[in-house]
């Protein structure tokens, strides 16, 4: 298969360019065009010479997402359901400028991002794996989802980053008149999938979005979700960059996340426990945990200790999200006096807290949800 060009590093462009006797400079004239740019086609990048751009047609493929369904939410979170070259259908969405999510300040605009077709780790009130697991996403496909929605927003805004110039002169003066418009400030890689069960490809992919010739977004404002993958959080505390962590914990006690998530079976709370305490050693960085609500499985208040206790040894923040329904499923939200009396028990045990109104949540937001239904609807007719 041929690799797609955003499936490589700037090392690896630069070597390849060396093999064909390109100068060095060509390459970030390449990089301008696909991350700057994102244009979406060969011919646009016109001050590379026709034999280079020759040469990169007939070397790479330059694929891009198919917008299939978008859903907007009265909270403007906007939802895009995208086909893969296989016919495969992924989400992303996007949320609006909010409080701190996982971060500091504002989180202005966040990009969720999915990893994978499907999901084979089975949350039990999840979407995502309901039609089960079909493939990894590649590089080019989770980097893609920040440039796709990036040329959405300039279609919406009337405005375009595509300049055409004659010569090098007249690039430079381009670029200084029109500063490329850029949405997206904050990456949340926990959209379907897993993200740690495809981590080559999610590392490669978060290493061209962090790094300057790419997608320009800080490691510390992209956080990394995980169901509880142990050795691959070991593995993403020895990684240089400085990413974020979220961990989908749902449960305090192994008895209440077994009973909803399956991965806990593999790796019980006291090894995710571990390899939490390596990652705080390593990185001594805040960890969020990400506890859904659901009604009458681990919103009673016999939760808040242990995850109190949890969250004060590994120097976690607690995020609690009110479930979201999911059709063909039996789980229900909790009523908001619930929501609200284990928010104020885990303030009181002095653990840092906050209670999030999902996201989207009148346009089937939750993970998943907008594929199956589609799949379900094309599977109908």
């Amino acid at each position: 298969m041929t690799h797609d060009i955003k499936s490589l590093t700037r090392e690896e462009l630069e070597a390849r360019f060396k093999e064909w006797g390109a100068p060095a400079y060509r390459v970030g004239q390449l990089l301008d065009w696909l991350y700057t740019r994102r244009v979406t086609g060969w011919d646009a990048m016109t001050n590379l010479p026709k034999a280079l751009r020759e040469k990169l047609t007939a070397e790479f493929a330059l694929h891009t997402l198919e917008l299939v369904r978008k859903q907007g939410a009265r909270d403007a979170t906007q939802k895009f359901l995208w086909k893969l070259n296989d016919g495969q259908l992924i989400e992303s969405v996007l949320i609006p400028a909010n409080p701190a999510l996982y971060g500091d300040a504002s989180d202005r605009h966040t990009l969720c991002v999915s990893t994978q077709v499907g999901c084979a780790y089975g949350c039990k009130f999840c979407a995502s794996g309901l039609d089960g697991w079909k493939r990894n996403l590649r590089v080019e496909e989770i980097v893609e989802q920040i440039l796709a929605v990036e040329r959405w927003n300039e279609r919406e805004s009337g405005q375009s980053s595509v300049v055409s110039p004659q010569s090098e002169q007249d690039a430079a003066a381009a670029k200084q008149k029109t500063e490329p418009l850029r949405l997206i400030n904050n990456l949340v890689i926990m959209g379907m999938g897993e993200p740690l069960a495809n981590y080559d490809n999610l590392l490669k992919a978060l290493r061209i979005l962090n790094a300057p010739w790419g997608g320009g977004i800080g490691a510390r404002k992209i956080t990394v979700s995980t169901s509880g993958l142990a050795p691959e959080i070991r593995k993403l505390a020895d990684e240089p960059l400085q990413f974020r962590l979220a961990i989908s914990l749902h449960g305090a006690t192994d008895e209440v996340r077994q009973r909803i998530m399956p991965v806990n079976r593999k790796y019980p709370l006291a090894e995710l426990t571990s390899a939490l305490d390596y990652y705080q050693w390593k990185k001594e960085r805040m960890i969020t945990f990400e506890y859904i609500l659901i009604a009458g499985v681990n919103d009673h208040l016999d939760q808040t200790r242990p995850l109190a206790a949890l969250a004060r040894r590994l120097h976690a923040k607690v995020n609690l999200i009110p479930y979201n329904t999911v059709e063909g499923l039996k789980w229900t939200r909790p009523t908001e006096e619930v929501q609200e009396a284990f928010l104020a028990a885990l303030e009181k045990l002095n653990v840092t807290a906050t209670l999030r109104r999902e996201k989207g949540g009148d346009i089937d937001a939750a993970c998943g949800q907008l594929r199956l239904k589609t799949e379900r609807e094309l599977a109908a007719k």
